[in-house]
């Protein structure tokens, strides 16, 4: 007579399937690293660093001279950010057919439409491309936070992974918590009579959202790769 086992929320990777995470995995990292290097750099030299990082946003930088650095690091993030997705799924992290995932892809793909359709250039005027521009980034920055949030809950009985878990938790978090000041400044508009995107710090509010879900991507690909070596040490031979 046997005892059943006791389910658990996660699974270990097949063989065929760490090269996979691995790969995946270190070019996510690999692309946080060289995304935050780049656009870090434009904050400091060439045009870019004229802008205001205060109340004007990073997407500025495309429309300025040498704007194609900009446009690179966002590709390669999107690329990234597809490979730490392929790695989650060989891990058995979550499915492909899942919320998480498809809301991770959104993030992938709403990078990609942020380069394709440039910033509006309020300096001519409004555009059809600005604003698919705003609502793919508005999409990429919500998606990413709420995915990796239904990934941690949903892995939430996997003990080893309560480091990453949290990690990704409080990325998540953060990054939500920088619309609150915006949905405010749009609230009071009616009372205040001041514009939203001046009545906060635009700027540094898109800044910290930024940079919180690009560390968010670097801690899925790390807990993914954390995960497949785990699954090797525990595999007997």
């Amino acid at each position: 007579m046997t005892t059943p086992t006791t389910p658990t929320t996660w699974t270990e990777p097949p063989r065929e399937a760490e090269t996979v995470v691995r790969s995946g995995a270190r070019l996510g990292v690999g692309a946080v690293v060289l995304a935050l290097l780049v656009i870090g750099a434009m904050h400091l030299v060439g045009p870019s660093s004229a802008v205001d990082p205060v109340r004007r946003t990073i997407s500025e930088y495309a429309l300025l001279p040498g704007g194609w650095l900009f446009d690179v690091a966002v590709v390669v993030l999107a690329l990234g950010s597809a490979g730490v997705l392929a790695a989650l799924v060989a891990a058995r992290l979550t499915p492909a057919r899942s919320l998480p995932s498809v809301l991770i892809g959104a993030w992938c793909v709403g990078l990609l439409l942020v380069v394709a359709f440039e910033k509006t250039n309020w300096s001519i005027g409004p555009s059809v491309s600005g604003y698919i521009h705003r609502y793919a980034s508005l999409v990429a920055f919500i998606a990413l936070p709420l995915g990796a949030l239904l990934l941690a809950r949903r892995l939430r009985g996997d003990p080893a992974a309560r480091p990453f878990r949290i990690g990704v938790r409080w990325g998540s978090w953060l990054a939500l918590a920088s619309f609150l000041p915006i949905v405010g400044a749009i609230g009071l508009r009616g009372v205040t009579g001041v514009p939203w995107w001046r009545a906060v710090p635009l700027g540094l509010l898109e800044r910290g959202l930024a940079l919180a879900e690009v560390l968010v991507v670097a801690l899925l690909g790390l807990w993914a790769l954390a995960h497949a070596r785990r699954s090797v040490v525990a595999r007997p031979e």
